[in-house]
């Protein structure tokens, strides 16, 4: 649904810019944060961000902190950020984060500069195919035609960002429209805020029947189910069947721990996944795709379930909290018995760094409502199991598997929540894609601690590696997935950046530097060496 509005400054001589107009209309749907990295074919934008008072302007340096920020900063906001790109060179950049934000069903705006619609056909060096581009991260892509386009376009972008299950959408805007003077006001068309649709009563009632007889089920969690309520919901399921709960392997977001159900996330390698799933008859999915093997293996299926058990209890368009405390009621199941209690040892562990005893000291110090942007596998499964009995937090992991996804995140988080603590758990070759997200971190203050897990290697490709029979790489395999030689000096690049840095080598220091920087204002990292 929408309602219309009319968009015009009426203390202003002349009217609008269609810039002007563009930023006044994203005020006027809910947008008022923006992650710019603008350049020539955008300044009347960015002139407009003071003409046009209310947005916060956030500055990064590489594009693909922009967007990789406005995912983080949706996912957690619930609603979408802007991101304002330089040509189409600019938006290529960020393409990898907005794979990652379409994965996630986040709601990103993007503007992307175009030259002037007259200069087009010059062929400058600059111009490219931004529709090309753009379209296999967006659910809408628009071209202005006019400086009242901007404004109608702007409020169609936003809308079709929104529209469940939350996608993104990217708007083009040549500079001659945004420097055109609006003659007239504008009407737009603003979208209100939508309800997911509710599951049918007869796919509720065909599931329950199936579980009553004693099928036995996996029900994989994903989306909006793994908020409180459907995590509550699901465990009474559980409880009541006997059903086996999982998360989907990358959720966009999860809600852990403060007695929360004990659930893990389905486990990455095909073979363990195919090992969880196997015995079940019933795999009902709630907010989550059918299971897929990351990658294709010889031999191995591409999908994990075993053949026939998959039944869909809601898309991720659907409701699929609603869904889960609907199936409950029908099963007539009871609330679940609370957690027990973490024993005063837990979380603990001294001695040198291993990425168990990482995640233990993290999950132990969180203090409430903390978040957790976790890239890298060397301590976030680890991580994500402890956290079970944690302090009530979110957890952000990398969806779409493009690397660079964490520390942008991290960064849109703790913009959208300013009350919220953020740690950001990263592996050390990851972090590097995105390294410049810690000077944005510094210029903003933002509350976001960075811990570094530093093995210095590319863990998961030396594990592919053997996969692929490699098990003892030659001087080429090993150069291209070590990090040494030279060694990331992580404490000196964080310091480089405006943040203070640190490093640590066992669960002592961990606890002290991470008990430090979690009480400090401002931004901080720890290089945990492992």
């Amino acid at each position: 649904m929408t309602h219309a509005t009319t968009v015009w400054q009426a203390n202003r001589s002349g009217g609008l810019t269609g810039a002007e107009a563009l930023i006044e209309t994203s005020l006027a749907a809910g947008v008022d944060v923006c992650f710019a990295n603008p350049g020539t074919t955008e300044m009347p934008l960015v002139a407009a961000l003071d003409s046009v008072p209310g947005t916060r302007a956030v500055l990064g340096l590489f594009e693909g902190v922009c967007t990789g920020a406005a995912d983080g900063y949706a996912r957690i906001a619930g609603r979408p950020a802007m991101t304002l790109l330089h040509l189409g060179p600019g938006f290529a950049n960020g393409i990898a984060n907005l794979h990652n934000a379409r994965r996630a069903h986040s709601p990103v705006f993007n503007v992307v500069g175009d030259h002037a619609s007259w200069h087009l056909v010059h062929d400058a060096p600059l111009t490219s195919d931004i529709v090309s581009l753009a379209s296999p991260v967006s659910g809408w892509v628009g071209t202005a035609a006019s400086g009242a386009g901007l404004a109608q376009l702007t409020a169609r972008a936003i809308a079709a960002a929104t529209a469940a299950p939350g996608r993104g959408a990217t708007l083009i805007a040549p500079a001659d429209f945004q420097q055109e003077v609006l003659k007239a006001p504008v009407d737009v068309e603003l979208p209100h805020p939508r309800s997911k649709p509710e599951v049918a009563a007869d796919v509720i009632d065909a599931i329950a029947k199936r579980l009553r007889a004693g099928e036995r089920a996996v029900l994989l969690l994903g989306g909006a189910a793994l908020d409180k309520r459907g995590q509550k919901a699901a465990a009474r399921i559980a409880s009541a069947t006997g059903a086996v709960l999982y998360s989907e392997t990358f959720p966009a977001a999860a809600e852990r721990g403060g007695g929360l159900p004990d659930l893990d996330r389905l486990p990455y390698f095909p073979e363990k996944a195919i090992e969880a799933l196997a015995g079940a008859q019933l795999v009902l999915l709630a907010g989550a795709l059918e299971p897929v093997s990351y990658f294709g293996y010889e031999g191995v299926p591409s999908l994990l379930a075993p053949s026939g058990t998959v039944e869909v209890l809601s898309t991720p368009e659907e409701d699929a909290t609603l869904a889960l405390e609907a199936l409950a009621d029908a099963l007539g199941a009871p609330e679940p018995a609370p957690q027990p209690p973490r024993p005063d040892d837990e979380g603990r562990p001294d001695g040198e760094l291993t990425p168990q005893s990482v995640g233990r000291i993290v999950a132990r110090l969180l203090p409430e409502q903390a978040i957790v942007s976790v890239e890298g596998g060397t301590c976030g499964y680890p991580f994500f199991t402890a956290s079970s009995r944690a302090a009530r937090h979110t957890t952000l992991t990398n969806t779409g598997g493009a690397i660079g996804q964490g520390l942008p995140a991290a960064v849109g988080a703790a913009i959208a929540a300013p009350g919220r603590k953020v740690v950001a758990l990263q592996s050390d070759g990851s972090a590097q894609y995105t390294i410049q997200s810690l000077w944005t971190m510094a210029r903003e203050q933002l509350p976001v601690v960075t811990l570094i897990a530093s093995n210095r290697a590319y863990n998961v490709l030396r594990t592919e590696l053997g996969r692929h029979g490699q098990s003892r790489p030659g001087p080429n395999a090993t150069a291209l997935t070590s990090l040494d030689g030279p060694a990331f000096d992580w404490p000196a690049l964080a310091r480089g950046y405006g943040v203070p840095g640190t490093r640590v080598e066992t669960g002592e220091a961990l606890r002290r530097e991470l008990g430090r920087a979690l009480a400090a204002d401002g931004p901080q990292l720890i290089e945990m060496a492992l």
